[in-house]
C-alpha cells in the first residue's frame, strides 16, 4: 500500500460524506424553526428551560444524506423527575404534534419535521457531567467538549471514520449492533489525530486497550476497549462495544492498510436466500439446523435484542449440556417482520436412548449409600462399578433436540422475560430442511449466516 493510494481512497469517501452547502443551509433553517417552536412551548411552562442542539449535527460531524436532528430541553436541576417528564413531553408534542413517545431512561418525543427525523429529549441542566441525574444529562457536555476540539479537518476525518465503520458493519451503539457510536469515533479521531492514524493504531491494538483523553486515571474497566469519558471519569464511552466488533475493526483496519479500496466504506446486504438455496446449504453441510420461531414481543430494539441474545445463549448452553453440540447459533428478528427465531445448527440432533450417569466413589460411604438407595429397584442398566465409582446407565429424558424444544423443558432455559412470555403464547419448531420456511422473512440474515465473513 502507498500513502497516495490511501489518500486517494479517503479523498473519494470524503467527497461523498461531507454535506453540501445546500444541505447545511437546509439543516440550519430546520433547526432554527424547531428551536423557535420549542422556545414558544417552553414560554407556556411555569419553569425556564434552554433549547440545545446536540449530537453530530451540532458538532458538524454528520454525514451527507443523514436527516437526524437531536434537540434537548434542559430544565433546572432542582426540578423533580415527574415534572421533567411532564414538561418535556408537553414541549415535545407541541413541537412535533404528529410525533410519538419513546422511552429510554425517561420518555421523550420522536417525530418528523420538514423531512428530518427529530428527537426532542428533556434533560437536567446540571453543572457538570459528574452530577447527572439522568443518563442523557451528559450529552450536552459531550457536544461542548468536541466543539472545542474538532476543527473542520478533524470533523471530516470523523465523517470518514463513521463511514468506514458503517461499511464494515460496526457503526452504532444500539444493543443489537454493540458497535462504535459517533461520539466514540469522534473521540478516537481526536485522540489519534485523524482517520489514518486511528486505523494504523487499531490494526495493532492488543485488547484490553485503554485510552484516557483527559488523563483522569484511577478508574478501571473490564472491557476490550476503554475510552474514559472526558466529561465523566466513571464512564467508559466504549462499554457497549463487543469484543467481536473491536476485533472486526482491527481486521478491516489491516485490510484497508494492505489494500485501500472504496468498497470497504460501502455497506451492502447480501442477496437474500430463497427457500431452495437454504435447503442446498443444509444438504451440503450435513448438520441439523433447528429453529424456534415465534411472534416477536412488542419491545423497542434496545429491549428486544438483549432478551433475544439471553434466550439464545440459554438454549445453546442447555442443548450443549445435554450433548447436542451446537455448532453455531443466531437470533433472527427484523423491525419490519412480525416474527423472530432462535436459529441453531447442531452437530448432533439425536442421542441414544440411554445415558451414562456416574455416582460417587465407593469409598465415600454416605454419598455412596444415597446413590445406591436412589437407584435401587429402578429401571436402569446396572448399578455397577467402573474404576472406583458407582455407575448407572439410565433412560435419557430427552433424546432429541427438537423434542426438547417442543416440551415444557424449554421454559426451564434462561429466557428473556419478554421472549419467554411470547413463547408461552405459541411457537413453532423447525428442523432440517423445514428451516427453509424462514427464508421469506429472514433471507438476508440466512445469507449472512451461510456465508459468514469477519
Amino acid at each position: 500500500m502507498s500513502e497516495d493510494d490511501f489518500a486517494a481512497v479517503t479523498a473519494t469517501v470524503r467527497g461523498r460524506v461531507v454535506p453540501t452547502a445546500e444541505e447545511r443551509r437546509r439543516l440550519r433553517e430546520t433547526v432554527a424553526a424547531l428551536a423557535e417552536r420549542a422556545e414558544a412551548a417552553v414560554a407556556d411552562l411555569p419553569v425556564d428551560a434552554e433549547i440545545l442542539q446536540v449530537g453530530s449535527t451540532a458538532r458538524d460531524t454528520w454525514l451527507a444524506g443523514d436527516r437526524d436532528i437531536d434537540l434537548f430541553v434542559a430544565f433546572p436541576p432542582d426540578l423533580d423527575r415527574e415534572h421533567l417528564e411532564e414538561y418535556g413531553l408537553q414541549v415535545g408534542h407541541a413541537v412535533l404534534p404528529d410525533g410519538h413517545e419513546e422511552y429510554a431512561e425517561h420518555p421523550y418525543v420522536v417525530g418528523t419535521y420538514d423531512g428530518y427525523d427529530v428527537d426532542l429529549v428533556p434533560c437536567f441542566d446540571v453543572a457538570d457531567a459528574t452530577a447527572i441525574q439522568s443518563a442523557v444529562d451528559r450529552t450536552p457536555f459531550h457536544t461542548r467538549y468536541l466543539e472545542d476540539r474538532l476543527d473542520d479537518d478533524l470533523a471530516d476525518e470523523a465523517r470518514v471514520a463513521k463511514q468506514f465503520c458503517k461499511g464494515i458493519g460496526v457503526y452504532g451503539s444500539d444493543l443489537r449492533t454493540r458497535g462504535f457510536s459517533g461520539f466514540l469515533l469522534e473521540l478516537l479521531v481526536c485522540e489519534y489525530g485523524g482517520f489514518r492514524p486511528l486505523v494504523a493504531a487499531a490494526a495493532d491494538w492488543h485488547p484490553p486497550v485503554e485510552l484516557d483523553p483527559e488523563s483522569h486515571g484511577a478508574v478501571s474497566f473490564d472491557d476490550p476497549l476503554v475510552v474514559v469519558d472526558p466529561t465523566d471519569p466513571e464512564r467508559n464511552v466504549a462499554a457497549v462495544c463487543s469484543a467481536e466488533n473491536v476485533a472486526r475493526l482491527q481486521h478491516y483496519a489491516r485490510e484497508l492498510l494492505a489494500g485501500p479500496r472504496v468498497g470497504l466504506f460501502e455497506p451492502a446486504d447480501p442477496d437474500p436466500l430463497d427457500a431452495a438455496a437454504v435447503r442446498e446449504h443444509v444438504a451440503a453441510r450435513e448438520t441439523t439446523p433447528l429453529a424456534v420461531r415465534f411472534e416477536a414481543p412488542d419491545l423497542v430494539e434496545d429491549q428486544l435484542w438483549p432478551q433475544l441474545e439471553k434466550s439464545l445463549a440459554g438454549l445453546v448452553d442447555e442443548l450443549d449440556r445435554r450433548g447436542f453440540e451446537v455448532l453455531r447459533a443466531e437470533a433472527l428478528a427484523r423491525e419490519d417482520a412480525a416474527d423472530a427465531a432462535l436459529f441453531l445448527e447442531l452437530s448432533v440432533a439425536d442421542l441414544p436412548a440411554v445415558e451414562r450417569h456416574e455416582g460417587p466413589p465407593v469409598h465415600v460411604s454416605e454419598h455412596a449409600r444415597n446413590f445406591l438407595d436412589a437407584y435401587a429397584d429402578t429401571d436402569t442398566y446396572g448399578l455397577f462399578i467402573d474404576g472406583d465409582r458407582y455407575v448407572v446407565e439410565r433412560e435419557r429424558d430427552v433424546a432429541s433436540a427438537a423434542a426438547f424444544c417442543r416440551s415444557d423443558r424449554l421454559f426451564d432455559v434462561a429466557l428473556g422475560a419478554g421472549v419467554g412470555s411470547a413463547l408461552r403464547e405459541g411457537y413453532e419448531v423447525l428442523t432440517g430442511e423445514a428451516v427453509a420456511d424462514l427464508a421469506g422473512a429472514f433471507g438476508v440474515e440466512l445469507a449472512r449466516y451461510f456465508a459468514p465473513r469477519p
